[in-house]
């Protein structure tokens, strides 16, 4: 049968074993002989996991192994695996009849692991060998034909058909050699063809070679010397040719593990015998084991460790004492028994350095080796987690594990995992070991910047310099690094009558947000407008924060003047009669100011001439009354100076001018409507122009009201635009306020009215300008709406 078909049917047959366990679907194993050359085709992993030889690349295929050499690499692009190193058999697997090297096969994306399990084949690299170049027989000359002398064995480092299979004897007339084959061993007998004559030749030198069964033999030789021994009959004998012994491997060293007992039928020195260890069977009993030569005990020399050598084969020779000393040989094998002294060994080899917090279940982290140097139940091992984390161990073959994601992981809460991993045998008592092994989160954009508040408000003085940074807008994002870098963007509100990017510019790193124009509260008192937060992830995510933007007045307009009355500049004439009472009307000085609030509240004063006592006016509704009634010494015109001043700060003034006339009777004065008494009695004439004037504004403003709200009814942009018609507030007394405040408006009319003006209230919105201030009806002002008791309308 060829070497071939030999190796064929031992890989099928060890293919079929594997196949009828449970990890066939896990591991495929290949064969190649040792010291075959770099770059040797050992097997086609592509074929054989039936991958498609562009997906190992795509993939990112690799071998793995814990040796430390890397002895074997893929060709991504073919799949064929082949040597990548020097592979010495008796180096890797000395003294082991078989040798296997166990590598992983990764492949990514996903992650799948195999097994694959290469056997290296002997090959005949190394001849036998013996321990001692000269070895002595002393052959007393009175030897029947036929006894038999062990020969020194023969050490060969090759396994299998390589190793020792026949020695050879050079050709003499007294001795021939018998060769016989044990199942892992071949052993050699020296054996008397004829009988020795010392007289004749002392001593007989013979050549014995130790030849193996490669292809071819290599051999080996020592030279034998038979020293001829005159006249001992009898030769020491052994109770039994093999002794075996079974010893603990913690066996204190000194112990006595066997006594040896030889017996001989001479007498006095030809029977006293000595023991002795021959250099022969173990390559290294010499060095473990000693022989106490008077007692015959075997005792332990040195300690015994089961993982480095787990049996052992001692030659014993028992001498005599006589003249001619006759031997007689036996054999002791010693088998070491295994005690639980080695905890397990974890090796790890991660194979993801950060673990994305995305991960998918089930993707490989490390891959976690376990070995224990102990035998049989001592070197069963399991492996396990103590803590309660997102990752799991899977075993993969006997004691090989894959550390995998088993759960959800959020770096937020934990961007790192110390994962203690525990090993413990199945020994008497128990032995465990520990490793950990640190696994890093990376981050993902999974958090979207957050603004403390859904809303800010803001509030801007108007006439405010341009460039001033009016507010800063700040997020926070849970993520890191470039997901947690953020960046702010300024967006319209919808349906605004402002374009925000030509009034606002926003600082993109740091969020604060500058004018760039100066507002004006008469033209705009409030806008809104987003700011957006978004992170530099792939992809990209942002939140929004609404900005209320609310315009301060300031008191940045005078007062006008009303006609019929001009400014100053000009002068004004009117005229009372001489017969006038205390409390005449005179004339009435009304003003607007654009402004508002505090400072569009108006009041009235008589600035020239000083001292005047004659005429007073209401501070708050500008009409001109006579104090008392007229004397002969009160000249005929008065001068008067109207200052008009706004309540803001500074204060803000116009001046108009008006000179009264006294005249001897009421058919000279040409003005209308001048004399207005205390308490009006009757409805008067002047009572129903105004009746008539306030009903005609009433209805234009009622409709105008009416239209407002039908706009309000189709717009959905919010509450901000929805105030853009001016305040109008009258004084009780008929006098006129104006501001431009964005509000919206309960219109009343009051019974008890002097002159039934109308009254406008703004709604409380927004807070900043709705703040009204109502006249009383006298010549002081309060920030309280103040309104008469009686029954008055709402509309």
């Amino acid at each position: 049968m060829s070497r071939e078909y030999y190796r064929y049917t031992e890989y099928m047959l060890f293919a079929i074993i594997l196949c009828l366990s449970d990890w066939c679907s896990a591991q495929i194993s290949y064969s190649v002989s040792e010291e075959v050359v770099k770059g040797t085709l050992v097997g086609n992993i592509a074929k054989d996991l039936h991958i498609n030889a562009q997906q190992l690349e795509e993939r990112g295929f690799r071998i793995v192994s814990g040796y430390s050499k890397a002895y074997f690499e893929a060709n991504l692009r073919t799949g064929a695996l082949l040597v990548n190193d020097r592979i010495d058999r008796e180096e890797l697997c000395p003294n082991v009849p078989k040798c296997y090297l166990n590598i992983e096969g990764l492949l990514g994306n996903p992650m799948n692991i195999y097994r694959i399990e290469v056997s290296i084949l002997d090959i005949n690299d190394n001849a036998p060998t013996f321990l001692e170049q000269i070895h002595v027989f002393n052959i007393s000359e009175s030897s029947s034909t036929g006894e038999r002398y062990p020969l020194p064995a023969a050490h060969d480092a090759d396994t299998g058909s390589n190793s020792v299979k026949t020695f050879k004897l050079s050709p003499n007339e007294h001795f021939s050699i018998d060769v016989s084959s044990g199942q892992d061993s071949v052993s050699a007998e020296l054996v008397l063809q004829k009988a020795l004559d010392r007289e004749k030749q002392p001593s007989v030198k013979l050549i014995l070679t130790a030849v193996d069964g490669g292809k071819p033999p290599r051999s080996g030789t020592m030279q034998i010397l038979i020293s001829v021994i005159d006249v001992n009959d009898n030769t020491p004998s052994f109770s039994k040719p093999l002794h075996k012994v079974r010893v603990r491997e913690n066996v204190p060293v000194g112990t006595t593990i066997l006594k040896l007992n030889a017996t001989d039928l001479d007498e006095g020195s030809n029977s006293d015998i000595r023991y002795f260890l021959m250099r022969g069977g173990s390559v290294d009993s010499p060095g473990r084991f000693n022989v106490i030569p008077e007692s015959g005990e075997i005792v332990v020399k040195s300690n015994l460790d089961y993982e480095e050598n787990n049996a052992y084969e001692l030659r014993v020779r028992a001498a005599d004492q006589g003249a001619s000393p006759r031997s007689g040989y036996s054999k002791v094998l010693v088998e070491v028994v295994d005690v639980n002294d080695n905890a397990p060994d974890i090796s790890i080899t991660s194979m993801l350095s950060h673990v994305k917090e995305s991960a998918e279940i089930g993707t490989v982290v490390a891959l976690v080796t376990v070995t224990d140097k102990d035998g049989g139940q001592n070197g069963l091992t399991n492996c396990k987690i103590e803590d309660s984390i997102p990752f799991k161990l899977t075993s993969n073959y006997k004691n090989y594990y894959s550390l995998i994601v088993d759960g959800l992981i959020d770096r937020e809460r934990a961007p790192q995992y110390n994962i203690t991993i525990t090993a413990v045998d199945e020994g008497s008592p128990t032995l465990s070991s520990t490793a950990v092994i640190s696994v890093n989160i990376s981050d993902i954009n999974d958090n979207t910047p957050s603004f403390p508040e859904d809303n800010m408000n803001v509030y801007i003085k108007e006439n405010s310099k341009v460039g001033n940074t009016i507010t800063k807008a700040t997020a926070q994002d849970a993520d890191t690094n470039e997901n947690a870098k953020l960046t702010y963007s300024l967006i319209d509100y919808n349906r605004q009558h402002i374009t925000i990017s030509t009034v606002l510019n926003i600082n993109s790193e740091t969020g604060e947000i500058i004018n760039l124009q100066s507002f004006n509260y008469e033209e705009i008192k409030t806008f809104q407008f987003k700011v957006q937060a978004t992170d530099s992830g792939v992809p990209p995510l942002s939140s929004n924060v609404t900005v209320n933007v609310f315009i301060l007045d300031e008191n940045d307009n005078s007062p006008t003047i009303l006609a019929p009355y001009s400014e100053h500049g000009s002068v004004n004439s009117e005229s009372i009669p001489y017969s006038a009472e205390a409390g005449y009307f005179v004339a009435k000085v009304r003003a607007v100011d654009a402004d508002s609030g505090y400072n569009a509240l108006l009041s009235y004063h008589l600035s020239e001439p000083k001292g005047n006592n004659l005429f007073r006016i209401g501070t708050s509704t500008g009409e001109i009354r006579t104090k008392r009634r007229m004397s002969d010494n009160d000249l005929k015109t008065h001068p008067l100076v109207v200052l008009v001043s706004d309540n803001g700060e500074p204060s803000l003034s116009a001046t108009v001018s008006v000179d009264v006339v006294v005249v001897e009777s009421t058919a000279d004065i040409q003005t209308q409507f001048r004399h207005v008494p205390i308490k009006e009695d009757s409805f008067s004439d002047l009572n129903l122009y105004l009746l008539i004037a306030i009903v005609s504004v009433s209805v234009i403003f009622l409709l105008s009201l009416i239209s407002l709200i039908a706009v309000r009814c189709h717009r959905t942009d919010g509450s901000f635009n929805r105030y853009s018609a001016p305040m109008i507030t009258t004084h009780p007394d008929g006098s006129w306020s104006y501001s431009k405040a964005t509000q919206q408006y309960d219109v009343c009319f009051s019974s008890d009215t002097l002159k039934s003006d109308v009254v406008v209230f703004p709604a409380p919105f927004p807070p900043v300008d709705g703040e009204l201030i109502s006249i009383n009806g006298g010549d002081t002002f309060t920030r309280t709406q103040t309104l008469p008791n009686k029954e008055k309308v709402c509309v």
